[in-house]
């Protein structure tokens, strides 16, 4: 061992202090503390460590902001205000053109109109395309189909069983477009797709009867102290309705009128929506576990928001290519486009009106560049509330002008109903509450007016759609309903 080691550790606890360590001491006694560095004083482990830490934060936020996202668009049905003016829009206008057009019917989509029915039976054995009316050439079956397509408007529109409403509202947009093909316009193609798009929402949770039914059972069910699925009762109609478009489902299967087999075609998509709904009124009233019904509201879930966002995203891209195209042309860049149809007999209801307007040349080239740079903003002008809201008023009011001016009442009506997703909730809520309180008042006037004449009518139903109990704000999550990260 060397001398160091061989001390013994006395020595060193006994030793005396030299002048250098007690001169060293005392300057370091009498030097004022500083305060500490952070680049200096952080050791390279705390360092790992903050950056372990900050990590785990920000993937902790995104975990959490994930969470929300999916608890959220498997939870509830998106939009309820804005997928319910889609169907009342698109429903209505329909509704209203095949009534302005009932005297014309049979020239329009008659056997005897001018696409005659072998045209379309050869038209659509080669596109595919959906429609009964070539089931049979009859002017009897022309007439159901016909009185059929109006029905199921007007219940969709009123909200009576909307899953099923809007399978038949479809299959009645379908058949009567594609018998003629040649007699739409913009306006048809757009609630042809939108019809498409209908199936696949619950479009029936607000203003609608099935929303009243429902706040009536769910009012039952909380009196009388019964679980979130309904085993109370049977639903006669509903039973009913689904057993008889099973049988004319068979009946059109076996006769060979629908396209397809097991795995695509209109046979598969009728029979699928057809099972889905026997489904779901299974999991909801013979079920003893809530399971299967949560299961289901899951998938309903997303498959709404999903096609809500389609729908969204349709209404962006009609706008875009439109503004586009209308850019490519000469006419819209020197900015007389609008001119020209102002003066087309066809387009011209008001002749006087669409002179007053074409006699200023600023006001035209205004209403030109105006139109190409609305169309052309629109999907951009989304990521900004305020913005968005200004140019959907505007292009409301241009489609507006353009059923007065220009004749075009259904295509307008259609483009503001497509238009209509896009509205804030806070507004559609207010115009609800102003419907409500309009109708109240036309019931107390008529009761005061039958009263005057002697008559005594009942007054207005306490149990208001949507006077009574307020409805929980639209970021409420379900309470049963969703995934939970």
């Amino acid at each position: 061992m060397t001398n160091q080691d061989s001390t013994p550790a006395s020595a060193h606890d006994s030793a005396p202090v030299t002048n250098q360590d007690s001169t060293s001491t005392a300057n370091q006694d009498s030097t004022p503390a500083s305060p500490p560095d952070p680049h200096h004083t952080r050791s390279p482990g705390r360092e790992r460590l903050a950056g372990r830490v900050s990590r785990f934060d920000r993937k902790h936020r995104l975990d959490r902001t994930l969470g929300h996202a999916v608890s959220r668009l498997t939870g509830q049905a998106l939009g309820p205000y804005q997928s319910a003016v889609i169907r009342i829009g698109f429903a209505g206008t329909w509704l209203l053109f095949l009534l302005r057009e009932f005297p014309h019917r049979q020239q329009l989509y008659g056997p005897d109109g001018p696409w005659s029915w072998d045209l379309a039976q050869q038209l659509t054995a080669n596109n595919h395309a959906f429609t009964v009316l070539i089931w049979a050439d009859s002017q009897a079956w022309f007439e159901i189909v016909f009185a059929l397509a109006v029905l199921s408007s007007a219940l969709l529109l009123l909200g009576w069983r909307t899953r099923t409403m809007s399978v038949l509202f479809l299959i009645g947009v379908l058949s009567l477009q594609n018998r003629s093909v040649f007699m739409g316009d913009g306006g048809d193609n757009v609630i042809h797709l939108m019809a498409i798009y209908l199936v696949f929402t619950r479009c029936g949770q607000v203003w609608s009867l099935d929303a009243r039914r429902e706040r009536r059972a769910a009012g039952a069910r909380a009196r009388e102290g019964r679980s979130y699925p309904d085993r109370a009762g049977i639903d006669r109609s509903g039973i009913a309705l689904w057993a008889g478009l099973g049988l004319a489902l068979v009946a059109a299967t076996l006769a060979g009128k629908l396209d397809g087999g097991l795995l695509g075609g209109w046979r598969t998509v009728y029979w699928g929506l057809w099972a889905v709904q026997g489904l779901w009124w299974l999991a909801g009233r013979c079920t003893r576990s809530v399971q299967p019904r949560i299961f289901l509201d899951v998938i309903a879930n997303l498959v709404h928001n999903a096609a809500l966002f389609v729908i969204m995203a349709e209404a962006c891209l009609i706008y875009a290519t439109a503004g586009w195209y209308k850019i490519q042309g000469s006419r819209w860049q020197d900015g007389t486009a609008v001119y020209y149809p102002l003066h087309l007999d066809y387009f011209s209801p008001w002749p006087a009106l669409s002179d007053a307007l074409s006699a200023s040349g600023i006001l035209v080239m205004l209403v030109t560049y105006g139109t190409v740079v609305a169309q052309v903003a629109f999907p951009f002008t989304l990521f900004n509330r305020r913005v968005k809201n200004v140019l959907l008023a505007a292009m409301m009011t241009e489609h507006a002008a353009i059923a007065l001016v220009l004749g075009l009442p259904f295509f307008s009506l259609a483009m503001i109903a497509a238009d209509a997703v896009f509205l804030p909730t806070s507004f559609l809520r207010r115009l609800g509450g102003w419907a409500t309180r309009a109708r109240g008042g036309l019931a107390r006037a008529r009761g005061r007016l039958f009263s005057r004449l002697g008559r005594t009518l009942p007054g207005p139903r306490k149990e208001d759609p949507e006077a009574e109990a307020p409805r929980p704000p639209e970021t409420a999550e379900h309470p049963h309903v969703g995934f939970t990260a």
